[in-house]
């Protein structure tokens, strides 16, 4: 196949991938397989890439829509899942391993003759993850901010907010150090 016919067909596979995904900016990469609901809800900055895998979910009702922003220069793992019935702010240059969990939202299981997945999605608090932070393998984040160029632990569960420059373990995650901005160094807590 020559040049010109590549560059063609480049082209028109851009021009369809921007009608069926709107919110893609410039140089995004998602490999295959991905599942993405909700793409009214759904903005991703440039140069942003996503491993196979991927499912983000802007949670759509009849009074509202969940939105999810991720920053520029991001790089997501294999097997995310991003979820929002609320809001999900991801800021510029962050990383995700391996099957990272993000979620403003929880399901209801409070009345015990209804299935769990027939109870209501339960807006929990809107996530914000700092630019620059580090999210390790297996985390789950449900209505939590972690800071900037904080690092969260392989394995971990944040349900609480986690300052700006901090490293975060555990189930439920805890802050383990902290970086002294006076003595540009870090300290265990």
């Amino acid at each position: 196949m020559n040049r010109a016919i590549r560059f063609i067909i480049r082209k028109i596979t851009r021009r369809i991938r921007q009608l069926r995904y709107p919110f893609l900016t410039t140089n995004i990469t998602i490999n295959r397989p991905f599942r993405i609901d909700g793409k009214n809800g759904i903005y991703i900055g440039g140069d942003s890439s996503f491993q196979s895998g991927l499912w983000m979910y802007s949670h759509v009702t009849d009074s509202s829509t969940g939105k999810i922003s991720i920053g520029s220069n991001c790089s997501f793992g294999y097997n995310n899942h991003i979820t929002s019935a609320g809001e999900v702010t991801i800021g510029d240059d962050v990383l995700t391993a391996n099957n990272v969990y993000i979620s403003d939202n929880i399901h209801g299981y409070e009345d015990i003759l209804v299935p769990i997945m027939r109870q209501p999605i339960i807006f929990k608090n809107s996530v914000v993850i700092g630019s620059g932070a580090w999210i390790g393998e297996n985390v789950s984040i449900i209505g939590a901010r972690i800071g900037v160029n904080s690092v969260i632990g392989a394995n971990s569960v944040v349900t609480k907010d986690v300052p700006d420059y901090c490293v975060a373990v555990g189930a439920p995650a805890k802050v383990i150090r902290r970086f002294d901005l006076s003595t540009g160094l870090w300290k265990r807590v």
